[in-house]
């Protein structure tokens, strides 16, 4: 379980994320909800232990997200992606296969790179992809050490229809798997298909948290409003 105790993040005087409470299950999809600057990105960054919180606790069962064992449990696709434009596709994989300790990773690097149908280009250079290719190339590298924890940022920017459709199933298996994941988006639909709990932010205050049943699923989008202010 994740869980997210107290905190708070700020940027000099403003508090992007304010007094969160949270807690995230093992095998829990969560969908983290919100307008543009609500905290969502703020706080998917501090639960991939790449920013601190400012005050309050973030831990991994009873350990800290930041040891560094925990870190390679965790996946994550977000803004910036994390590819090495000057490196090619292969040679991407191969490099986040050595830090994350990667069993066979020869084998896993091919797997992935024909899962996300990128083999025949895998010795092209990330910088000569488009936008869905890198985002594809990103989902392979999240997905390659077989995370327990999963972070998706806007995970589904730039797919088409079929690439959006794998990565839906690799959610969904993963899942079944026992990972605990977050995914926080603004394609509502998408994310309640997948989702079995929903947190909604608002100006880093929590303002919902619950399971994502048929009737949110059935009517996102007034779900959302009803749990959301008014834009200013």
């Amino acid at each position: 379980m994740i869980s997210v105790q107290g905190v708070w993040k700020f940027f000099g005087d403003f508090a992007a994320v304010r007094d969160l409470d949270l807690e995230i299950p093992r095998g829990a999809t969560l969908a983290l909800l919100g307008r543009n600057g609500a905290g969502k990105t703020t706080l998917l960054r501090m639960l991939a232990a790449l920013s601190s919180p400012s005050r309050g606790t973030i831990t991994m069962g009873a350990q800290s997200l930041r040891q560094a064992a925990n870190r390679r449990r965790i996946g994550m696709i977000g803004h910036g992606i994390a590819i090495y434009d000057d490196l090619t596709a292969q040679e991407n994989l191969e490099f986040f296969a050595s830090l994350y300790g990667v069993p066979e990773a020869g084998r896993q690097i091919a797997q992935w790179l024909e899962t996300t149908g990128l083999a025949r280009v895998r010795r092209s250079l990330a910088r000569e992809f488009s936008r869905g290719m890198r985002q594809r190339l990103a989902i392979a590298r999240a997905f390659l050490h077989q995370p327990e924890i999963l972070l998706l940022d806007e995970p589904f920017t730039a797919l088409d229809d079929r690439a959006t459709a794998l990565l839906s199933e690799l959610i969904e298996k993963a899942r079944e798997q026992n990972a605990s994941i977050v995914i926080s988006t603004h394609q509502l639909r998408e994310a309640m298909a997948l989702a079995t709990e929903v947190a909604i932010l608002e100006r880093g205050r929590l303002t919902f948290r619950g399971p994502c049943t048929d009737q949110v699923r059935s009517a996102p989008e007034q779900f959302y409003r009803r749990h959301t202010e008014p834009a200013a």
